[in-house]
């Protein structure tokens, strides 16, 4: 039984995100394990070399809800998950800044390990979010886009 309520944190915002603020949200007493992924703008993508950073942009309340999407889905998989927080930037994000942060609470690894692959790959599939790259004199949208499908369909 668990000592303490599950809980959720779903954002999106035009602010800095921090791995760690969300990985010490996510602590339970009663949980062993704590899994955090952070995606960060890379210097590079499939299409281009010299990245400087990204723009990303999305309907916030639409994306919200997905992403509520996609923690429900999770729980429904995984019902030990304890708490789970998921921020995504939108908005221009520099080099080697975080655009995404999923964190989950688990009592023990393996679910945690689970629940938080399936959190950051189900939102890459299932949210709604535009994202634009930028270089020195230029910027395009990216062509790495894919059909938005539902969290329960993952």
């Amino acid at each position: 039984m668990s000592s303490a309520p599950t809980s959720d944190w779903i954002l999106i915002t035009e602010n800095p995100l921090s791995p760690d603020e969300l990985s010490s949200w996510v602590i339970r007493p009663n949980c062993g394990a704590i899994v955090t992924f952070s995606g960060v703008v890379r210097d590079h993508s499939k299409a281009r070399e010299n990245v400087l950073a990204l723009e990303y942009e999305t309907s916030t309340e639409l994306a919200e809800q997905r992403l509520r999407d996609v923690v429900d889905e999770a729980r429904a998989r995984w019902p030990a998950i304890e708490a789970v927080a998921i921020h995504h930037r939108i908005g221009r994000v520099e080099l080697s800044a975080s655009t995404v942060v999923v964190a989950v609470s688990s009592p023990h690894r393996d679910t945690a390990f689970e629940a938080a692959r399936f959190c950051i790959d189900t939102l890459k599939v299932s949210v709604p979010m535009w994202k634009r790259e930028v270089w020195e004199g230029g910027s395009a949208w990216s062509e790495e886009a894919s059909p938005i499908v539902n969290a329960r369909d993952q």
